[in-house]
């Protein structure tokens, strides 16, 4: 459960990627929606109490209940469906009084810790179809339950994630190839079906985000795609150093109000139009020493369930920023999905942090401080033989 550490050990420089990176989404926030400030400075404090927490915690004693991680999950997101707070045709949070929680964000980090003890658990027959199939249930009915909100963009992240640990456990290459062609081609099969109108495999809007991403710039087609053309060129008018945070510039898309929900899914073009391209490159490279650390953390993981949870983490953290910034940016479909400690929101914000705090426990664990620990405590155990027996 509880253990001690020493504090030089700790990976202080993940703490400070984060917090630099929550730092500056507090500003973005504020300057998006002054109101929202102090609520985003009190998921950030939240957090990294939680994180702080949470890393001091055995991460294998956690993990020895991962079939309960997996009981709450699915009664989890059981109870939005049936206790939901819906809005704009969605129900996906729960009423907690105080706040809006939104469970498929805690969801995600309760996944990557129920697959690092289970894929741990199958390691030696990871690629034998029993286990795929396994496995495959197992993902099957979170994701089901997710979709059924509806959440395209969640089950597909959760779907990528899922298929990064299952390699990092061991998969055989054979298989991925196999599986990385037979997507191809399934997508190449369906998605002309699936965006044909009356299809009841997307909703409507769904089907629209995709034709108007793919025909944003065919006369036959009108659909409306301000919301991302006003977000590039926000971004574009930053230029290199920006407008500077909390500007007055009735013309930008932030004060203009030109960018539905600038504060969560858009937070990107704030840092573009107020922090320039130097500020925006500053959030991508914090995302990316963020991912790198957690992957460097996993690779020297005393065990396959801590490389696998830190993996985990980086491939949440990689795929929800390349959604965002990708859709910010206009190179992929627009979709709701939040940037890594920077949009507002503290569900994701917070789970996040929780995340962050495994894999702070993995780095205190890792194999050098583990096999340092167990030398000293051969050396002390021999000198205390050697004293009894003197």
């Amino acid at each position: 459960m509880l253990r001690q550490y020493k504090l030089k050990d700790y990976n202080f420089r993940l703490v400070l990627w984060v917090m630099s990176l929550s730092i500056l989404g507090i500003l973005l926030v504020g300057s998006a929606e002054a109101s929202l400030q102090s609520r985003q400075l009190m998921g950030v404090i939240m957090g990294t109490i939680l994180m702080l927490v949470i890393s001091l915690f055995d991460y294998s004693w956690v993990l020895s209940f991962y079939w309960i991680i997996y009981g709450v999950n699915i009664l989890m997101l059981s109870a939005v469906l049936l206790y939901g707070w819906a809005t704009h045709g969605a129900r996906r949070w729960i009423n907690l009084g105080f706040t809006k929680f939104q469970p498929v964000e805690l969801a995600k980090i309760f996944i990557i810790l129920f697959f690092a003890m289970f894929l741990m658990k199958h390691a030696n027959e990871i690629s034998k179809p029993r286990t795929i199939i396994k496995a495959m249930l197992l993902i099957a009915l979170p994701l089901a339950l997710i979709i059924m909100e509806p959440d395209l963009k969640n089950t597909l992240t959760i779907t990528m994630v899922f298929c990064c640990l299952y390699f990092v456990a061991g998969l055989d290459f054979r298989i991925v190839f196999g599986a990385v062609g037979a997507v191809i081609l399934a997508a190449a099969i369906l998605l002309p079906i699936i965006l044909q109108p009356g299809s009841n495999i997307l909703r409507d809007y769904q089907r629209d985000r995709i034709m108007m991403f793919i025909y944003q710039d065919d006369e036959n087609y009108n659909y409306d795609n301000t919301q991302q053309n006003n977000s590039v060129t926000a971004i574009g008018s930053g230029q290199l150093t920006g407008k500077g945070l909390n500007n007055s510039d009735v013309s930008s898309a932030n004060k203009g109000n030109f960018i539905p929900e600038i504060q969560t899914d858009f937070i990107f073009a704030v840092a573009g139009e107020e922090l320039g391209f130097i500020g925006s490159a500053g959030i991508i490279i914090l995302l990316l020493l963020i991912i790198l650390e957690c992957l460097f953390t996993g690779r020297r993981a005393k065990d396959l369930s801590g490389t696998i949870i830190c993996t985990g983490m980086a491939a949440l953290i990689a795929f929800q920023s390349f959604i965002n910034i990708g859709v910010a940016t206009g190179i992929l479909p627009n979709t709701g999905t939040p940037l890594p400690f920077v949009s507002n929101g503290l569900s994701s914000l917070v789970s996040l942090y929780i995340g962050i705090g495994f894999v702070l426990n993995v780095s205190l664990q890792n194999k050098v401080r583990l096999s340092e620990v167990r030398h000293s405590e051969r050396k002390a155990a021999r000198h205390r033989y050697v004293r009894r027996n003197d």
